[in-house]
């Protein structure tokens, strides 16, 4: 009976197991082999050792190939991992202070934050790259409108707010692009403006954070003075912190996937001049366009590595920020 028991489990479960094994651990252990080998996709791999892993750092030492791709993935996150904490935080406090998302049903505001996300990515990158279009798109149209009503010297162009956008490999947290000390915005902060857009899924999650403090600590707190900084540090911000860790290490994963807006608004060349070409599109166009799937593999697994280190120094680091609730 408990044999019996045993194989009408595993008959249930076989559509998953079989699944799972053809599709995600035999290419996860094939692209192993093949980062060690010289394989076209079309002919047989060809052993050669740590040939691509050596390409690799020689690569990421001189910044070109996929040093370049790292450091553009690298920058993208740093832009939009910390601005979608410090946004849908921000946010979150807003809705939760009055209006219809403190009621605890979704508002007019919360819902019109989370729209975003159900947009699909292809239409959302479509429509972004229209909006920013140096030439006739909505956001040149409406600075120009601001140009015309500033008083004095001070106009869009001195901020840098009407900048080329997905036409210029320039950065904007990169002194070296600037411009008469103005930050010159480019591909990248573009792709980072469209992905903050869609920051309302971490709304969402926040607000559900925030109404799970006890009000019975707010209380307390007003009772002792405290004022609406010290509320936000000593009792909001602790109770945030395991729902700030989630969505960190969660964006992280995302932007180490980045794929699909940045193919979208370069036409699938990583432009211009390498600046949207990030790592997963790095090793999409070294397999399938230059059919050199080995170097793509020993991209991916280095990709991989990385990922895991950057994810164990989170879990280690959060011991020391992320309050456990004792």
């Amino acid at each position: 009976m408990s044999a019996r028991r045993t194989l009408t489990g595993l008959a249930f479960v076989s559509p998953w197991l079989v699944g799972f094994g053809l599709l995600v651990l035999y290419p996860f252990l094939a692209t192993l082999y093949w980062s060690f080998c010289r394989y076209d996709l079309l002919g047989e791999p060809e052993w050669i050792g740590t040939d691509h892993y050596e390409r690799l750092a020689r690569e990421v030492a001189e910044g070109r190939e996929f040093g370049e791709a790292l450091w553009n993935t690298g920058y993208y996150a740093l832009l939009v991992v910390p601005g979608s904490v410090l946004l849908g935080v921000g946010l979150a406090l807003l809705l939760t202070s009055r209006g219809p998302a403190s009621s605890g049903k979704p508002g007019f505001f919360t819902t019109l934050f989370f729209l975003p996300t159900l947009v699909p990515t292809v239409a959302t990158s479509i429509v972004w790259t229209w909006l920013l279009d140096p030439k006739s798109g909505l956001a040149v149209q409406f600075a120009a409108m601001l140009n015309q009503t500033a008083v004095g010297r001070w106009t869009v162009e001195t901020f840098g707010v009407a900048p080329n956008w997905f036409n210029s490999p320039a950065e904007g947290l990169n002194p070296a692009s600037w411009s008469s000390w103005t930050p010159e915005f480019g591909s990248k902060d573009g792709l980072a403006l469209m992905s903050l857009w869609g920051v309302g899924n971490f709304v969402v999650i926040y607000l559900a954070a925030l109404r799970s403090v006890p009000r019975e600590l707010y209380e307390a707190a007003e009772l002792d003075g405290a004022g609406w900084w010290s509320r936000f540090r000593h009792v909001t911000l602790p109770h945030l912190t395991p729902v700030v860790f989630f969505n960190v290490v969660m964006g992280v994963v995302a932007a180490v996937q980045y794929f699909t807006q940045a193919y979208v608004v370069s036409g699938g060349t990583g432009g211009p001049q390498g600046s949207t070409r990030v790592l997963s599109m790095h090793v999409f166009l070294w397999a399938f366009k230059h059919l050199e799937a080995g170097y793509a593999s020993a991209c991916a697994w280095t990709l991989f590595v990385l990922t895991v280190l950057v994810t164990f120094l989170l879990f280690r680091t959060s011991r020391i920020w992320v309050h456990d609730g004792r």
